[in-house]
């Protein structure tokens, strides 16, 4: 069931613009688990076919699980996606920004078709063999974007269920590796696990690297 608030939904004027200048495919970006204290940081980059833009793509933060599942099926089937993975010692070693920039440039890299501009998420972009434009809360304006944000945020979940059960007991197929107060009770009863980011304070907090307050 989708989130209905009193907003506009993403287009594909912008792409649509691009596209009529002839030059060349414009992907979007978006990234998911910048914020969470465990698991990786997911990038997605879509370049969406004109003719074929699935119906009811929208930011992934106003879709629910069943929505986001299905629209992932449906973009996968006929658009060109490419997803990057940084993981939890790069997110520790490089930093999340550095790392998510990473991944981002990855997920152009794995594109089948090189994009002529790349429509990135945010007010930061990757350095990239192509143009790059920022759109700040993008997944809410941009299709190409939204598409991607959606790819990001089903991929990195999957990602999560499967440590949850790999690791039973953090409730990381539930929170995703959010701070929620379960993930933080979790960590107090079972301590820190190879997934949990050590470079974010709550994580040092119960390693005991760092002292509250």
């Amino acid at each position: 069931m989708r989130i209905v608030d009193q907003r506009f939904q993403p287009t594909f004027e912008l792409e649509t613009a691009e596209l009529a200048l002839s030059r060349g495919p414009v992907a979007g970006i978006d990234e998911a688990g910048r914020g969470p204290w465990a698991g990786p940081v997911v990038a997605a980059a879509v370049i969406l076919d004109p003719a074929r833009i699935p119906s009811g793509i929208d930011d992934s933060k106003v879709l629910d699980e069943d929505d986001r599942e299905a629209l992932y099926a449906r973009i996968t089937a006929c658009a060109h996606v490419g997803i990057g993975i940084a993981d939890r010692e790069r997110i520790d070693r490089d930093n999340i920004l550095q790392a998510t920039m990473w991944a981002m440039q990855r997920a152009v890299a794995t594109l089948p078709v090189k994009p002529r501009l790349a429509l990135v998420d945010g007010n930061r972009a990757p350095r990239l063999a192509c143009d790059t434009r920022t759109i700040v809360k993008g997944d809410a304006k941009c299709l190409s974007i939204a598409a991607a944000s959606i790819i990001a945020k089903v991929t990195r979940d999957r990602l999560m269920i499967a440590l949850g059960a790999e690791l039973p007991g953090y409730g990381f197929e539930r929170h995703k590796g959010y701070g929620t107060p379960e993930h933080k009770a979790a960590l107090d009863r079972l301590g820190v696990s190879v997934h949990h980011r050590r470079s974010f304070r709550p994580v040092q907090l119960a390693l005991g690297l760092d002292e509250a307050g």
